[in-house]
């Protein structure tokens, strides 16, 4: 399969791009390049290959909920510019 100088006209007028008669034969050769890369990789055999989703494995490490020490609500709601009833209390960004 390859790619006509129409098609590559009617994609570049997708992209509103304005491209040159040049550029667009050089563009029409860089994009047959590609498909034949593609093509080379479907013809690959990969049938006994395993699908993964990473290159490289990786694993989570996951620690263990511990409870540790904690910040009191009093000196947490001690620098808060506005407080009540041990809540912070923020300004309304919502509106009715």
């Amino acid at each position: 399969m390859s790619i006509s100088l129409n098609e590559v006209r009617h994609v570049a007028r997708l992209a509103r791009l304005e491209l040159d008669e040049s550029e667009i034969l050089s563009l029409q050769g860089e994009l047959n390049a590609l498909l034949g890369h593609f093509a080379d990789i479907q013809s690959i055999d990969s049938s006994g290959i395993e699908p993964i989703s990473h290159a490289v494995a990786m694993q989570n490490i996951w620690s263990e909920d511990t409870l540790g020490p904690t910040l009191p609500r009093e000196r947490a709601l001690r620098n808060a510019p506005m407080s009540r009833a041990g809540l912070f209390v923020v300004p309304m960004i919502i509106e009715d």
